[in-house]
């Protein structure tokens, strides 16, 4: 079976090669407009609009059996989405925002599998919580002159320099940096287990 990641992203690339799939990066350019109202609504329908947009450009070229792997990525604080930051002001609010309390980051994942002639579609998502230590101005300061914010949604990364204010995690750390890789496993596999039984 053959892989394609509907993203860009560096940090999914890396989690899926290190689970060991083969597979090819497409980044789709689908408008990102979502009616969810809620993170876990808004990230699935995410998902479901990227692999949708590389299921539908790659289908007319493939002879093989494929799955589109769409992912998308929001964090949450009280109800309020908070995407990637427009400038270094808009980070340095979200994160004082995010200092000393808990939010929440959800991923989406859309699975849309192209197998003997048939389509499959799975969409799930993932959430885990996430509490800061307090961290002073000068810190949160610190680590925005570096530029690490700009492109992450809730303007910080989990695996960068900004762990060292990261007290608690409670769920699927890997989910936090983008792509909750275990679960996707499980749910590849349990696909291919049906498909077994058909």
């Amino acid at each position: 079976m053959k892989y394609i990641l509907a993203s860009a992203s560096p940090r999914r690339k890396e989690l899926l090669a290190q689970a060991g799939y083969d597979f090819e990066v497409w980044p789709s350019g689908a408008e990102e407009k979502s009616g969810g109202t809620s993170p876990a609504e808004i990230v699935e329908e995410l998902a479901a609009l990227k692999a949708q947009d590389i299921f539908d450009r790659c289908l007319p070229s493939r002879q093989e059996d494929f799955t589109v792997i769409g992912a998308d990525t929001v964090v949450a604080y009280n109800g309020e989405i908070l995407g990637k930051p427009a400038d270094e002001g808009e980070a340095l609010d979200m994160l004082a925002m995010l200092a000393d309390r808990t939010h929440q980051v959800c991923t989406g994942v859309c699975l849309i599998v192209w197998r003997g002639g048939q389509k499959y579609v799975r969409t799930f998502h993932e959430c885990t919580q996430v509490t800061f230590y307090p961290v002073t101005r000068e810190e949160l300061l610190a680590y925005v002159r570096t530029g690490d914010p700009l492109d992450k949604a809730g303007a910080y990364g989990i695996q960068g320099p900004f762990a060292v204010h990261v007290k608690e995690i409670r769920g699927d750390y890997n989910n936090v940096v983008g792509l909750p890789i275990a679960r996707l496993y499980h749910e590849l596999r349990a696909m291919e287990d049906r498909w077994e039984r058909i």
